[in-house]
């Protein structure tokens, strides 16, 4: 198990340049991106970054959320629900109303099969895949705290005690 802070988190622009983005897992082989978690605030409407070749499910963990458009594609991120869509379509952001929401977004290469995304409040979860579990209010993992906004990186199983977005990746090295 692998306990990482925002200490051990990169801040970088976003690939399309108009904010920046706090990323908190990558995984690459041989220089291409396998995985990537990161969090990032929306807080007007504007386009979202494309990333062709990945598959992407953000959830929105702060604020009210906001709508997707574009490619003829129409989605709604509310608050706490992972919402799956493809980085190669060109989205914007709209309905932000000029207030930030901030998500967590869970990038996996197209020929990975796709992670398993979602919030959990408190539970068990099993082993498979490599488990990455963000603290959005202070939980536990096991004996182990974790404040908003700390990961756990792990192949084990999990017990967890509080609100977190959990991740599931497969196909991994």
């Amino acid at each position: 198990m692998k306990h990482l802070t925002p200490t051990d988190y990169r801040v970088q622009r976003w690939a399309n340049g108009l904010g920046q983005t706090v990323e908190m897992l990558r995984i690459e082989q041989d220089g291409a991106l396998l995985a990537r978690l990161s969090m990032a605030v929306v807080d007007a409407d504007g386009p979202f970054s494309l990333f062709p070749g990945i598959e992407r499910v953000l959830t929105v963990i702060s604020g009210p959320g906001f709508s997707l458009r574009g490619g003829g594609i129409a989605l709604e991120c509310p608050p706490l629900v992972p919402v799956a869509f493809s980085g190669d379509v060109a989205l914007q952001a709209v309905g932000t109303g000029g207030v930030a929401s901030e998500d967590l977004n869970v990038m996996t290469a197209r020929a990975l099969p796709r992670p398993e995304v979602s919030v959990l409040e408190s539970g068990s979860l099993p082993a498979g895949g490599l488990l990455v579990l963000v603290a959005l209010k202070p939980a536990l993992v096991g004996p182990l705290a974790l404040a908003p906004r700390e990961m756990v990186v792990t192949t084990e199983g999990a017990e967890v005690t509080g609100r977190v977005l959990a991740a599931r990746l497969f196909g991994l090295p």
